[in-house]
């Protein structure tokens, strides 16, 4: 393989050798976007003689000369693309954009160039061969299987010509997929609804319309700003009293990237092609079953059982909500809407259940929330303790840094949080790491977690919606896999787990978002110090089953679009992705028009610019999971130090350097039942 760039750093590359601060956090303030490229190059080159000198033996491959050896081979790269990775998703710029554009498929021939390596996998494959009479620990022996694994899934068992078609397709794939994201982040920013008349603004509170003037004075504009979030439904739909500006902000954002110099259409398709081809290559039927080849659903068959299971008890209750939302929007002389949905639902739960849950936000400011709930929550289960490093510099003035000790007192790592939305930023909440955790090479965790909420007003309190709540909990709970990591090789770090089972750890970690002994410590009035009232908490519990009807069926059907996508073959006629999009949700019976999937094809960037192509049904999956283990922590008393540390070391610790579901049973004792979760959302009668 050839690439363009240096063999080796400049001597003045903050990226050239491991960074002298504190847990190795990069030294952000010293590094341009040239140092990246410079790096990134010079780290494929680097990686390439690493490997080059391992195949080069004429010794029998031994796992010290040839597994350990790739594990501790590429550390340059793999410091550059954590770096450049997070700024490109963060900070982006059309500078990071252009070099994100040239690098993407120097990355996958790079990759390509050692998963196709003859005499790389000859070595890999004699010793997977020999691996349970060679004498090593469980955990190198499933790091051999893992490596065989990878190896045989990129195609290393191919001929000459099925390797070079696999290169071709890999290098396409790659800039189609940054094309995706780069268009959607675009398309997403010139999609935001401008409001000149601050009367159209009414249902959202004073903080809000700050917070959308301060939007459009960032881009120099007069009025207010609505920016859009990544799913189908903007928060701002569930308050706005004006329909008008209702149906603008929704029919804004289910055209995203649907037209114009930044059409996803177009590209969605190739992708979906082009991937169906790849797997026919590597002798699978469909790219969702080569997908679930390194899952732990396994099957294409079992994924359909269970979102087949749950269709039709959705769909029902989703009608049934809408015939009563119906009723609603008529007393208003109007016809139920698309947009009209979450306004109507938010009456419905202050008439039903007396709660409004846009009225609760003063009692959920961001940083009591993070550091009174989320951060109590964690010291509770886990004894983990956050100090926070004002002396330590993120990527952006945004970024905070915490230091992250256990019980003991001992360092664990670094927690870093972004969670301001802002024009360059990728859509959406995550976690992703700047140093992953390893015994072998001596690291420890630095992770990072990203939201985009709506800044407030300067010198005003951040205040976070329920649902904003949930998401920081969850995405914490991703952290937390990271920051609990205690594995000696970086493949199995944290949440390096198959996709189908990444969410369970964050969707547990959800549940303590209004556990008592939690909820009581954050919750508290901005205004006032006074704690949520406890009749408002148990209107919560109350409604918690009310919107279940419409949120189980905008997944489903985003799910079931993922699949279909994803289940073509490389011939099938695609004409209109929008007619695709439709005739593929009709099929599996979820098409609604007054429900809309989740994500719609041209901003389904979990999808077609992420790492979850045919595994967005992983969020369901793993909530079987979530959802019994729930069960488990409450049979067990809870929040509890003793539950806390079975939970860390039997699951979050491992990473995946045990067979996940192996994992699991070890916490709960059995396989998953599933009627936990069909309870949670009203899909079954509760116990």
């Amino acid at each position: 393989m050839s690439a363009a760039g240096p063999a080796s750093v400049s001597a003045d590359n903050p990226l050239r050798d491991p960074s002298p601060l504190p847990f190795a956090l990069p030294p952000f303030d010293d590094i341009s976007p040239e140092h990246c490229r410079e790096a990134l190059l010079a780290g494929m080159a680097e990686q390439r003689a690493e490997v080059a000198a391992i195949v080069a033996s004429a010794e029998p491959p031994t796992f010290d000369d040839t597994v350990v050896a790739l594990e501790r081979s590429g550390r340059l790269l793999s410091r550059a693309e954590a770096v450049f990775g997070n700024l490109a998703s963060s900070v982006s710029t059309p500078r990071l954009r252009e070099i994100e554009r040239e690098i993407a498929p120097l990355e996958a021939a790079h990759s390509d160039a050692l998963h196709l390596d003859p005499a790389l996998f000859a070595r890999i494959d004699a010793l997977h061969a020999a691996r349970h009479d060679s004498g090593l620990d469980d955990e190198s022996v499933r790091l051999v299987e893992r490596y065989h694994l990878d190896f045989v899934l990129a195609g290393a068992q191919l001929d000459d010509a099925g390797r070079a078609r696999l290169t071709e397709l890999n290098q396409e794939l790659s800039t189609l997929s940054t094309s995706f994201g780069q268009n959607l982040q675009l398309a997403s920013e010139a999609a935001a609804v401008r409001v000149t008349d601050a009367a159209e603004l009414d249902g959202l509170d004073a903080e809000e319309i700050a917070g959308a003037a301060a939007a459009a004075a960032d881009r120099d504009l007069d009025g207010y700003l609505i920016a859009l979030l990544l799913p189908t439904g903007q928060p701002v739909l569930a308050k706005l009293r004006n329909r008008e500006l209702r149906r603008r902000v929704f029919e804004a954002s289910i055209a995203r990237a649907s037209s114009g110099e930044h059409d996803n259409r177009p590209v969605a398709v190739r992708i979906a092609r082009l991937r169906a081809e790849r797997a026919r290559l590597l002798g699978f039927d469909t790219h969702a079953d080569l997908v679930l080849a390194d899952s732990t659903a396994r099957t294409t068959e079992a994924v359909d059982t269970m979102l087949a299971s749950m269709v039709p008890a959705s769909v029902a209750n989703a009608e049934a909500e809408g015939a009563v939302l119906a009723e609603a929007a008529d007393r208003y002389g109007v016809e139920l809407a698309p947009w009209d949905w979450a306004f109507y639902s938010e009456q419905v739960r202050a008439e039903r259940y007396a709660v409004d849950t846009t009225a609760l936000r003063p009692y959920f400011e961001l940083d009591r929330t993070l550091v009174d709930g989320v951060f109590h929550a964690a010291e509770l289960l886990y004894g983990y303790r956050f100090a926070e490093r004002p002396d330590l510099r993120g990527y952006h003035p945004d970024v905070r840094v915490w230091e992250v000790s256990d019980a003991d007192g001992v360092a664990v790592g670094l927690y870093l949080g972004d969670f301001f939305a802002r024009e360059g930023k990728r859509g959406g909440a995550w976690m992703s790491s700047f140093v992953r955790q390893s015994a072998l090479l001596d690291d420890r965790p630095v992770v990072v977690n990203n939201l985009n909420v709506s800044r407030a007003a300067d010198g005003q309190p951040t205040l976070l919606t329920l649902d904003e709540v949930n998401t920081l909990f969850h995405e914490f709970g991703h952290a937390l896999h990271g920051l609990s990591s205690a594995v000696s090789y970086p493949r199995f770090s944290g949440t390096s787990v198959p996709r189908d089972f990444v969410e369970f750890p964050s969707q547990v970690n959800e549940m303590w978002a209004l556990w008592p002994q939690v909820l009581g410590n954050y919750a508290r009035h901005v205004e006032t110090g006074e704690p949520l009232p406890s009749a408002i908490v148990e209107a919560i519990d109350a409604a918690q089953l009310w919107g279940e009807g419409f949120g189980t069926l905008e997944y489903l059907a985003a799910t079931l679009l993922d699949q279909a996508w994803h289940r073509i073959a490389p011939e099938t006629e695609i004409g209109d992705p929008i007619a695709f999009e439709r005739q593929a949700l009709e099929d599996a019976g979820v098409a609604s028009d007054l429900v809309p999937p989740r994500y719609r094809t041209t901003y389904f960037q979990h999808i077609f610019a992420g790492g979850y192509a045919a595994g967005y049904y992983s969020y369901i999956w793993s909530e079987v999971l979530d959802a019994d283990t729930v069960e488990w922590f409450k049979e067990n008393g809870g929040l509890r130090r003793e539950n806390g540390d079975v939970f860390r070391r039997r699951l979050l610790a491992v990473g995946g350097s045990v067979d996940p579901l192996e994992a699991f049973r070890a916490v709960r004792g059995r396989d998953a039942d599933p009627g936990p979760l069909l309870r949670r959302r009203g899909l079954a009668p509760a116990a």
